[in-house]
């Protein structure tokens, strides 16, 4: 059918017939079909960026809220330095009025006064939180007292002793990597070493204290159960069991530097606080969700 050229525009709409039934649901079927087909293209894309997400980073979409949720503060009380052996030689020789005091022998001296006493972690905490967490307990006392020693020297940073714990897991199994052995003394033997920061696959650092720390006098090498460069740790390094030396391979020092250090890049009392500190520690976001991981472990292995 042509259009009538003396038709007016009102004519030329009146005159088309109205679509049947069958055109209506073949309209139907094609918007359905384009819905469709943006459904499926949408979901593919999400399914393929999940994949790629998880792959490239362990905690996938939930990756960057992941932090480390915080314990609270070890009990600790004060350790005595009185020597129980003196002590009672002292009462014994009050009780008997033959003895001779030091006055007899010698003048009146003003007494010293007692030196501080270092805290020590309850022995009931300790041993219940190395049953639950599977943390040596040598280690773990290390990791409390130096959560215990940052909380009162920058109260504001707010890392616990979980955070802490979880860097040793993963740097060096608390002081066991190789053959190497967390002694009482909390000495980790043999040392514990980084492979050499030569630029191959690592990053390039050239050496920075003449070998003292590390045994290399080209390369720095990470140090210790906490994994200091020695740079670093002439920086942060700290003498957390007053023995008078800063040494990386003792684990009250390196886990108290390692507190030191990580409240350096300033409050972990939010997730993005936490991740950036850990971060610092290790350039990986994959690292930080790690650690992440296992402190929160730590933190539910109490309950």
């Amino acid at each position: 059918m042509t259009w009538d050229d003396d038709a007016t525009g009102d004519d030329r709409r009146g005159s088309r017939s109205r679509p049947s039934g069958r055109e209506i649901l073949l309209q139907v079927a094609g918007y359905l079909g384009l819905v469709t087909a943006v459904v499926v293209l949408v979901v593919g894309a999400v399914v393929a960026v999940t994949v790629w997400g998880v792959a490239s980073k362990p905690g996938g979409f939930a990756a960057p809220s992941a932090s480390g949720r915080g314990a609270p503060l070890p009990p600790v009380s004060a350790s005595s330095t009185d020597d129980g052996a003196e002590a009672s030689a002292r009462a014994e020789g009050a009780d008997d009025p033959n003895a001779v005091t030091g006055s007899e022998v010698a003048p009146l001296v003003e007494p010293e006064p007692e030196a501080e006493s270092a805290p020590v972690v309850e022995g009931d905490w300790l041993s219940t939180v190395s049953d639950a967490t599977g943390i040596p307990a040598r280690a773990l006392a290390a990791y409390a007292l130096a959560h215990v020693a940052i909380a009162a020297e920058e109260p504001q940073c707010g890392v616990d002793w979980t955070t802490i714990a979880a860097i040793g897991a993963v740097e060096s199994g608390h002081g066991s990597h190789g053959d190497s052995v967390l002694e009482a003394s909390g000495l980790v033997r043999p040392k514990i070493l980084g492979p050499a920061l030569d630029g191959d696959g690592v990053a390039a650092i050239h050496d920075t204290d003449g070998g003292a720390l590390d045994g290399d006098a080209t390369w720095d090498r990470a140090v210790g159960p906490m994994q200091f460069i020695p740079s670093t740790w002439e920086q942060w390094g700290a003498d957390a069991n007053g023995d008078g030396v800063a040494d990386p391979s003792q684990i009250d020092d390196a886990a108290y530097a390692a507190a030191r250090y990580l409240c350096a890049s300033g409050p972990m009392t939010s997730p993005e606080g936490w991740r950036g500190a850990v971060f610092s520690y290790n350039h990986l976001e994959s690292y930080v969700d790690k650690v992440a991981g296992i402190a929160n472990g730590y933190a539910d292995a109490l309950g």
